[in-house]
């Protein structure tokens, strides 16, 4: 449970009532005491806030004053997020990346994506084999049996959310450099990954997994 949060002004009255009494100690708004007192404490006000936010800042998915030390801890930011990233594109980067414990299986990439804030499904492909295509199949090379697809909207839009966006960023922010890094990033080493902006049809020579 969140402490009380103290403003300036409560700082100020606090400190106004232990001034000693007398001519000299004016208390009324307006006077030098008075504005002096205002611009002394209003950094207690802000540690005040920042207190009652630690605890809020200890999570990854919610922290804002301790998400350059989430980063920092990561590797992170990287070029793949741009010039001027959200808050939510931020904290979802942080989140995926430190609960990330390894794997290459389908699930997994779908999985992580979803954690990067996109909807994504995966197409695997088979060399062609004589006895098993048939008329207008793609007669695959033995390379395709090592390349994967991911497929996704053009673009993923983040929107803006009261409580988890900050005041000055846009009403919505989309692109998908983040989520081609991070997979590039994390694809093995002896596989070929493929973008798709666009959800392909599936068929009988590959397999498209949720």
């Amino acid at each position: 449970m969140a402490g009380p949060i103290f403003s300036t002004e409560n700082f100020r009255k606090a400190f106004l009532n232990l001034c000693p009494r007398g001519a000299i100690w004016p208390r009324e708004p307006g006077t030098l005491l008075y504005q002096v007192a205002g611009t002394l404490f209003a950094p207690y006000a802000r540690n005040s806030t920042s207190a009652n936010d630690l605890l809020v800042d200890s999570f990854p998915s919610t922290t804002e004053q301790l998400l350059p030390e989430w980063e920092s801890s990561l590797g992170l930011p990287d070029p793949c997020a741009g010039t001027d990233p959200t808050l939510q594109q931020r904290q979802a980067q942080v989140v995926a990346r430190l609960t990330d414990a390894g794997g290459c299986s389908i699930a997994y990439f779908v999985s992580y994506a979803a954690k990067l804030g996109f909807d994504i499904t995966i197409t695997t492909f088979a060399a062609g084999r004589a006895g098993q295509l048939r008329a207008g199949a793609p007669a695959n090379s033995e390379a395709w049996a090592f390349a994967w697809r991911v497929n996704l909207p053009g673009f993923t839009v983040t929107s803006f959310r009261a409580g988890s966006s900050l005041a000055g960023e846009p009403l919505s922010a989309w692109g998908n450099a983040v989520l081609e890094c991070e997979f590039s990033r994390l694809a093995p080493a002896h596989t070929i990954i493929l973008f798709a902006q666009t959800t392909p049809i599936a068929n009988d020579f590959a397999g498209d997994i949720d």
